[in-house]
């Protein structure tokens, strides 16, 4: 069985000290759960795009979670769980739609950080599953099944 590992959750938005706080304190409201939390001012307003280029080595990450300047204004505090999966990973290009059919990247509340994270872990749900609840969700978020 594979060794259990946390989501991946990183601060890019370093403009609101109390919010921050407070989506802490959602990511840890069952203490059975953790997150593996990356809180480095040097990570401040770094694009998705840099963030999944410094992660991509790590063949069993599939998303990462990013709290940015929308998670921290935000009342819900939704952060952003992007994809790790590209196109040279894929087939050809009909799995890659079928994999980002709905975008390569969608909002979840912090309670739904973990149940995304587990399930693409084991493989029991895809990327597009989730975005595709975020994407029927009027505000565009998942807020878990």
């Amino acid at each position: 069985m594979p060794e259990h590992r946390p989501p991946l959750v990183i601060r890019i938005d370093y403009g609101d000290e109390s919010a921050w706080h407070a989506v802490r304190a959602a990511l840890a409201e069952d203490p059975d759960l953790s997150a593996h939390i990356v809180d480095d001012p040097l990570w401040a307003g770094a694009p998705a795009d840099e963030v999944l280029a410094a992660v991509g080595a790590d063949e069993e990450l599939s998303v990462v979670f990013l709290a940015d300047a929308a998670t921290m204004a935000s009342a819900h505090h939704a952060l952003l769980a992007v994809t790790t999966v590209t196109r040279a990973e894929c087939e050809d290009d009909e799995e890659y739609a079928l994999l980002t059919g709905f975008g390569d990247r969608f909002r979840t509340v912090p309670a739904g950080v973990h149940d995304v994270h587990a399930n693409l872990s084991l493989a029991t749900m895809g990327f597009e599953e989730y975005a595709e609840a975020a994407h029927e969700d009027p505000e565009g978020i998942f807020r878990r099944f």
